[in-house]
């Protein structure tokens, strides 16, 4: 009987190391020496796991949404238990969470490749995932279905609110309470409906 493959588990393991080192590195000023010291493993590890350093980055990329996936999740559930409105919950949580771990830059960095179509395509479903995330809560918030009384188009909104804050972090543009406020506030706005 074969052993089943640990590549899964170790590419899990070190997706996160990965994505800190884009996100703060960038594609091009990443080398994979430095991907591999960082993950405290040799390059050829590297290499067994991904067949280079853009699916590398490819794969980071995708670890942004699935960060956030595992903390809204969390949330949902306290939410659903303490019958708090899971829109509201997650708007609260961002204002106060949204950007902290920097993974932002790693998406800021990706923009700047998005000529590569490996790159582009992997910006382009991580986007998706979060609008089609996002617009769930919004039609659930609303009691309307995703596709109606304008729900896509709030949460393609609110999408936006996310790199706005994000911009106003990275340059410094607006301080993190005046951050949390617009995040509440325009997040409320954009909801709409029943609280």
């Amino acid at each position: 009987m074969a052993r089943p493959s640990g590549t899964g588990r170790r590419r899990s393991e070190l997706l996160p190391v990965l994505a800190r080192a884009f996100a703060e590195l960038g594609f091009r000023r990443a080398t994979t020496a430095e991907l591999a010291r960082r993950c405290d493993v040799q390059e050829t590890i590297l290499y067994r796991l991904w067949p280079g350093k853009r699916e590398m980055f490819v794969a980071a990329i995708g670890h942004v949404f699935a960060e956030s996936e595992a903390a809204w999740a969390e949330l949902l559930e306290r939410a659903a238990t303490a019958k708090r409105g899971a829109a509201r919950a997650i708007l609260a949580y961002e204002a106060s969470h949204h950007g902290e771990h920097g993974l932002y830059r790693l998406v800021f960095a990706g923009l700047s490749e998005s000529d590569d179509p490996a790159i582009r395509a992997a910006l382009r479903r991580m986007y998706g995932r979060f609008h089609r995330f996002v617009a769930g809560q919004v039609a659930l918030h609303r009691g309307a279905g995703d596709r109606e009384d304008g729900v896509l188009e709030a949460a393609w909104a609110i999408v936006g609110l996310g790199t706005v804050a994000n911009l106003s972090r990275e340059l410094g543009l607006l301080s993190a309470r005046a951050r949390a406020q617009l995040i509440e506030r325009v997040g409320a706005l954009l909801l709409g409906g029943a609280s």
